[in-house]
């Protein structure tokens, strides 16, 4: 269909907008289709108002298709009733079937047309395509969560947790009706290209505020050391024995204590409200203004901990003359769990065991050796060790996301890519990407969650404006790293290239925030089933918007895929987890503050929250999943199914067990009262 302008006649008009002179799409014009579609689109036939939007374009073109189609109907009509007449005289029976069958059919294509036209019409046309599904999402599962029987607790940390508090979702007329809800066998056809390097961000922009904060950092630290972000000491680049080197001392504390104090550290003085807290109020207000004012302290230093003097590795504990750049005393036993690389569900606590503590720069150092990564991006190997073992250092030991979950996630997405499905699909810059993307994803967290970081007026919130503010910290601490010559893995990149990477890395990373679930989820579900409805069946993953989409998409999976592996290892992170959340309710608790829903150890149900986890959140991303790199999936959606129904039977035991308790706890209570 041409969408070329065609400027009405008016004696003085004046010169159209750039877009009227030719509205068609590059692509189109130069498709087989093209000259079958050259006409000028106008509204409701006035010639002097051209449609030139693509949305505006199909919303118009489909009208005109119904108008014409009910316009040729009705023209044809009587001729048609009167060879059906002639028709019915001969045999009724037959013509009648026939007649009320086409009848049928006629009206069938008005209603199908009208509910198009009426989606179409609803649409709001600020809104991606795939916030359409978004939305859908987010209105069904907010309506089977209210129907949940379980506690409120589940729903509102799901809510809480998983939805993007900052949109806004309208209600939709034709919401619950569901195109392509069942996955058709079909294969995927997938192509490849080179990103847009116009796309990509201004890496030298991020450099010069990284430097500039560089700048700052000693004069600020012999100031003070307020703040979560001057808590560690300044990076000496001055130093003559190791240039560029980080300048780090030893920090010791347990896991429960290290928590509480990265908690306290990260917000501001927050105190009960009270009718006789204004004093209070009023110190507050000043520490905020303080903390504000002293920018040297307080934003100089990216860091929310240094590297402890057990962490930093020695020479000799990490070499590329080590078969995984590690140092090891159960060599064969890791070369046999090693083996395993490639299988979903690797225990990677053994690993954290085998490795000496050392899982993430031993799985990502063996997974660059063994897809070529070193050699395509001429990478040197001690650099790559340097650059891996720093990056370990700066995960803080909390209960969930530290070393080993980094570990985890990073094995996970490498079983990803090599899904069949997705053979060739993604080039090595973006299998660089994704592969550096899962290494980094939680670097230096504080075992906090976003909101918790928000809610206190934390420091990085103020930062990053409250904006996907841990992922923002993350991507900030893993490049800060790479200024260290000695361990630049880009160092060799073309700057284009490394351009490139980054640029994928950022939209990876920022992708795991968990409260974009929702957008994910409808960005995958929309593509697979529009590529789908578009294409017969074949899925073409020919352009790079497309592929960065299942890469933060696979990114996110990873990054949920615990529910997803043996029910040992599975069980192992889920108490991990819970503890990390409790900490953070006692924390919370601490401060006056009130306790965020799954972060009170003395409500929190953990066998009924990964069942409903299971339901809303992970089982919908999986089985979205698995249909577009189907069947490579459906073991995982097994395993998925099997755990499930482990943790609903020890919810089971546990709701018939407090049962009993209650009834004992009633007959005592009777008895008692009996007596007095």
């Amino acid at each position: 269909m041409n969408r070329t302008a065609h400027v009405a006649n008016k004696q003085n008009s004046s010169r159209s907008s750039y877009f009227k002179f030719d509205s068609v799409d590059l692509d189109i014009i130069n498709s087989p289709q093209y000259s079958q579609l050259h006409h000028t689109i106008y509204l409701n036939g006035h010639q002097d108002e051209l449609i030139v939007t693509p949305f505006a374009q199909i919303l118009a073109s489909l009208k005109t298709v119904r108008q014409n189609f009910v316009q040729i109907n009705n023209s044809r009509s009587e001729k048609i009733n009167k060879i059906l007449a002639l028709k019915l005289h001969s045999n009724p029976n037959e013509n009648t079937a026939e007649n009320d069958e086409t009848t049928k059919l006629i009206k069938d294509t008005l209603e199908e047309m009208d509910w198009c036209l009426m989606q179409l019409e609803n649409m709001q046309s600020f809104r991606t395509i795939s916030d359409l599904a978004t939305s859908k999402f987010r209105q069904l599962l907010n309506k089977e969560l209210t129907q949940y029987a379980e506690t409120d607790q589940i729903k509102q940390f799901i809510s809480q947790t998983y939805f993007d508090n900052k949109e806004e979702i309208e209600n939709n007329d034709g919401s619950n009706r569901c195109l392509g809800s069942q996955r058709s066998d079909s294969f995927i056809n997938l192509k490849k290209d080179e990103p847009n390097p116009s796309d990509l961000c201004n890496h030298g922009r991020l450099t010069e505020r990284l430097k500039s904060i560089d700048e700052t950092n000693i004069k600020a630290n012999q100031k003070s050391n307020r703040g979560i972000l001057s808590k560690t000491n300044a990076i000496n680049y001055n130093n003559d024995n190791n240039k560029n080197a980080f300048n780090l001392k030893p920090e010791n504390s347990n896991l429960i204590n290290d928590s509480k104090k990265i908690a306290q550290n990260s917000s501001f003085s927050i105190q009960k409200p009270s009718i006789s807290s204004t004093n209070c109020q009023t110190a507050s207000v000043k520490k905020l203004n303080s903390d504000l004012g002293d920018s040297k302290s307080t934003m100089s230093n990216i860091f929310l901990t240094r590297s402890s003097e057990s962490q930093i590795p020695k020479m000799a504990d990490i070499s590329e003359s080590y078969p995984y750049g590690v140092r090891t005393s159960k060599s064969e036993e890791l070369e046999g769990l090693m083996k395993d690389l490639d299988v979903w569900g690797l225990n990677l606590f053994l690993m954290d065991e085998l490795t000496e503590h050392r899982p993430l720069t031993a799985v990502a150092y063996t997974i660059f050796k063994q897809r070529d990564l070193i050699n395509i991006f001429q990478i040197c190997p001690s650099t790559l060790l340097n650059y891996l073992s720093e990056l370990e250092n700066h995960y803080q030991t909390v209960p969930y996301h530290n070393k080993i979950h980094a570990a985890d996630v990073t094995q996970s997405i490498h079983v990803l890519l090599n899904s069949k499905a997705l053979e060739s699909v993604f080039n090595d810059s973006e299998i660089f990407a994704a592969i550096f993307s899962a290494a980094i994803h939680d670097v230096d967290h504080p075992g906090l969650t976003n909101q918790y970081l928000i809610n206190t007026a934390s420091e990085l919130a103020l930062m990053y404006n409250d904006d996907s503010v841990l992922e923002n910290h993350h991507l900030a601490v893993a490049f800060k790293l790479l200024q260290n010559e000695k361990q630049d893995i880009f160092h060799n990149i073309p700057r284009n290239q490394r351009r490139s990477i980054r640029n994928m890395v950022i939209d990876m990373v920022r992708a795991t925030d968990m409260s974009k679930h929702m957008s994910l989820l409808g960005e995958l579900k929309t593509m697979v089933e529009t590529k789908k409805v578009a294409g017969s069946g074949i899925i073409e993953l020919d352009s790079y918007q497309d592929r960065i989409r299942v890469l933060k998409n696979m990114l996110h999976c990873a990054d949920l895929s615990n529910p997803t592996k043996p029910l040992d290892i599975y069980r192992n992170w889920t108490e991990r987890v819970m503890n990390e959340l409790f900490i953070q309710g006692d924390q919370e608790s601490s401060q006056g503050l009130e306790i965020s829903a799954m972060c009170d150890r003395h409500k929190a149900c953990i066998e009924k929250t990964q069942v409903g986890f299971i339901d809303f959140i992970v089982h919908p991303l999986w089985e979205s999943w698995s249909e577009l790199v189907y069947p490579d999936a459906q073991d995982i959606l097994d395993t998925l199914e099997k755990n499930r129904e482990w943790y609903c039977s020890e919810a089971d035991k546990k709701q018939h067990v407090d049962n009993n308790n209650n009834e004992k706890a009633q007959i005592t209570e009777s008895t008692s009262s009996a007596l007095n």
